[in-house]
């Protein structure tokens, strides 16, 4: 069983920074991929980001280019998001996400972000 738990949320003013921190932990899995994603209230939950673990290709969706970047920690199988010029529209719970080896999908439980305008 793998666990993700997120940190790094919080409230902020437009045009402010936010870095989201994710780390993976459990026994026996091999990760393909980590990634973010978002639920604001009333919404479905929507894909951010993602790195792939080996070779740390990267996709986003295009409502954050150019504004957010993911990164990793391959030793630590730590997955970061790091937020630049927020939006009032970012406003949502952010969610960690695992692809393990075998198509196994793992979620964190979520960690709350605030862009006041």
């Amino acid at each position: 069983q793998v666990q993700l738990v997120e940190s790094g949320g919080g409230l902020v003013q437009a045009g402010e920074s936010l870095r989201l921190s994710c780390e993976a932990s459990g026994r026996n899995f091999g990760i393909y991929g980590m990634g973010w994603f978002r639920q604001a209230p009333g919404k479905e939950r929507e894909f951010v980001a993602r790195i792939r673990w080996s070779g740390g290709t990267t996709y986003y969706a295009d409502s954050v280019k150019g504004r957010f970047n993911i990164s990793r920690h391959r030793v630590k199988n730590l997955v970061y998001l790091q937020m630049n010029n927020l939006e009032p529209e970012d406003t949502a719970d952010y969610y960690c996400n695992l692809v393990a080896v075998g198509d196994r999908n793992f979620w964190g439980k979520g960690t709350q972000v605030t862009v006041s305008s």
